[in-house]
């Protein structure tokens, strides 16, 4: 289906939500301490992605009339989108707990296979159950072939955001907790999306992807 549905606005007002939350730690964690973000800006920061997300679908759904399989990447986009803040958040919390000036190559690489482990996982349900539609359970071996893409992908995230660390200025907090990491995530998105769509969750998202249906209840 190439058509938003009314199924479709909790999941994409959900993601718009998480991400308007999750990039509050960020910000607080990469800011200068001079400057300061108020209780108002902060609403209206997690407004924006609250009312961006479900346009932004309803405009991918527009133009999928014209180009396909576009609505069910751009549903993958929205679940990635809050995969990367939920990757970047866990590791700017591990990074607040810890600090940045005892983290060499090894620790880096350790915190960030935690935070792309958790966010791998939080994209196996979403992928599953919105956007390749599954209606059925989990089973093992589609969560092993899942695991299996994701693997792949973790060395493209880990790997990259390592490279990139390693080759910035080791003293900028920004390139270390924001820069590194993002560059992990966009070497393996579309990696994972075609991973998942072929070889995990098959080609059910041609015949009925998550566009007639939305998120089943826990």
């Amino acid at each position: 289906m190439n058509t938003m549905k009314r199924t479709d606005l909790m999941p994409i007002l959900a993601v718009g939500a998480g991400v308007g939350l999750l990039i509050q730690p960020i910000l607080a964690n990469n800011l200068p301490a001079s400057v300061h973000v108020g209780a108002a800006l902060r609403m209206g920061i997690f407004m924006f992605f609250l009312i961006f997300a479900p346009c932004a679908l309803w405009i991918a759904s527009l133009l999928a009339r014209f180009m396909k399989g576009l609505y069910q990447f751009a549903q993958f986009a929205a679940v990635g989108t809050l995969n990367t803040f939920i990757d970047v958040g866990v590791f700017n919390l591990e990074i607040f707990l810890y600090g940045t000036s005892v983290m060499g190559a090894g620790l880096f690489a350790v915190f960030k296979a935690i935070s792309f482990l958790v966010a791998t996982t939080n994209s196996f349900v979403w992928n599953k159950y919105w956007t390749f539609g599954a209606k059925e359970k989990a089973v093992a071996r589609e969560a092993a072939g899942f695991y299996s893409v994701a693997i792949i992908g973790w060395v493209l995230n880990v790997g990259v955001a390592t490279l990139v660390k390693m080759a910035g200025p080791a003293d900028s907090h920004i390139w270390v907790s924001i820069v590194a990491p993002f560059g992990g995530v966009a070497a393996s998105f579309l990696w994972d999306f075609f991973g998942y769509k072929y070889l995990v969750f098959g080609k059910r998202g041609d015949t009925g992807s998550g566009a007639d249906r939305g998120m089943p209840a826990a």
